[in-house]
């Protein structure tokens, strides 16, 4: 069976960030004292007592907005809802009952769910006293500080005993090719998710910045799983005035450097600009496979002229990431974004190969006859050796590698990719002294 998925839910600021990121033991949501900041549905993996489990993370419900942003987070939480196994209804001890957290108890109760009741940030005696508010709400409740850790070894024993029984961990998703998508604030990367997934799993809005946190989702293609990593939205750092964004950047990327291949979009109707140049140097430079998406594209006009422009500024512009493939994309139309997935599994596979020292010690016979001299003696490559992958790495060893220069790497390695091209990751090369 799959591991069971519990949601936590709540009103805005009652710390379920704060117990999410407790339960899964990381820093994964974003927790800060202000009311708002979670926004998607946040997965995370978790065990307790041997219990392998999905937590997920939610958005503060609010009762009732104009805000159309605001509707769609509680929009969303009720979707997280309706995927659980478990729900973990959080409350405030210090706010008591309120006529918000009536509502949304309705509301989950209407699911036919395993419900807990939680109070939060109950750290004192006073606290504990106000658990009798909420006793009304029919059921167990728990206090809890999420913060602190009072309460927590009774909240995993009680949530672990409403698992099904026989619900166990699925494929461990380390096992899985890990996609991220990444890009500039607004160039589509929730719409592609969402489209790729074939539902709407996370929070698409026009307004750019929308996406804060990182968030895991699972996609099969033709009984091929992959694990899609959709991002916050990288502005350059002028543009990062809010420190919630700042957290948004770092955990964009990190999900780079969790990735194994990193779907870069740029926005077709704006065209490449510096900050993507940025963007795709840290991916380079995190030696993580990438394809170069243009999204948008179903609103590029003459797509012919256009393909020309867009080949001859991403080689001007990304002439170091030189190995990476162009794909042409529609997320919003769904115009060949199922190639991202067959192009994925090739470079997966490309990240993995292995050439024999037999063989790359034929490129040093060639490399023989181009290197210079060093101080008047010949620079000699004695052997070439594969010492790492994912990505490649290559060692070469030779008498004299100060006379070795940046425009020598660069030709060892493409002569290393005219026999291997190792497309869409890129590889290392280093050299190194050996007497002989």
């Amino acid at each position: 069976m799959p591991r069971p998925i519990v949601v936590i839910v709540g009103r805005q600021n009652v710390g379920k960030s704060t117990l999410f990121n407790r339960i899964t033991g990381t820093r994964k949501a974003i927790v800060k004292d202000e009311p708002g900041v979670t926004r998607d549905r946040i997965y995370g993996e978790a065990v307790w007592e041997g219990r392998s489990f999905v937590v997920m993370d939610t958005g503060g419900f609010y009762t009732s907005s104009d805000d159309m942003l605001l509707a769609d987070v509680k929009r969303h939480a009720l979707m997280g809802i309706d995927e659980a196994d478990v729900v973990i209804q959080l409350f405030d001890s210090k706010d008591g009952l309120t006529p918000a957290d009536i509502e949304l108890a309705e509301l989950v109760r209407r699911y036919n769910k395993e419900v807990i009741w939680a109070v939060n940030k109950v750290d004192t005696q006073r606290a504990e006293q106000r658990l009798a508010d909420f006793y009304s709400l029919g059921g167990a409740v728990i206090g809890v500080s999420a913060e602190g850790g009072l309460g927590f070894d009774e909240l995993m024993d009680e949530l672990v005993s409403r698992f099904k029984h026989g619900a166990a961990g699925d494929v461990p998703d380390d096992d899985l090719p890990k996609i991220a998508i990444v890009g500039r604030p607004n160039v589509g990367k929730s719409t592609l998710v969402n489209t790729l997934l074939g539902k709407e799993k996370m929070l698409v809005s026009p307004m750019s910045g929308t996406t804060r946190d990182s968030v895991d989702s699972i996609c099969t293609y033709y009984g091929k799983r992959y694990l899609l990593i959709d991002t916050a939205g990288i502005r350059k750092k002028p543009n990062v005035v809010e420190d919630i964004e700042r957290y948004s950047v770092v955990r964009a990327i990190r999900s780079i450097e969790r990735a194994d291949v990193v779907v870069f979009l740029i926005d077709a109707t704006e065209g490449i600009v510096e900050q993507d140049k940025k963007i795709v140097n840290l991916i380079d430079r995190a030696g993580k496979g990438l394809i170069l998406a243009i999204n948008k594209w179903d609103a590029v006009e003459a797509p012919d002229e256009r393909y020309r422009q867009f080949t001859e500024s991403v080689e001007r512009h990304f002439a170091f990431a030189y190995y990476a493939p162009m794909l042409t994309i529609s997320g919003q139309m769904k115009k060949r974004i199922t190639k991202i997935f067959p192009m994925v599994s090739d470079i997966v596979k490309e990240r993995k190969k292995r050439i024999t020292t037999g063989v790359l010690n034929r490129f040093a016979e060639t490399l023989n006859k181009q290197l210079p001299t060093y101080k008047g003696k010949q620079t000699k490559v004695f052997y070439i050796s594969q010492v790492e992958v994912e990505p490649p790495q290559f060692a070469v060893f030779l008498n004299y590698p100060e006379a070795i220069g940046a425009n020598h790497m660069r030709y060892i390695e493409k002569l290393i990719r005219q026999g291997y091209p190792f497309s869409g990751t890129p590889i290392r090369v280093y050299v190194k002294k050996r007497n002989r």
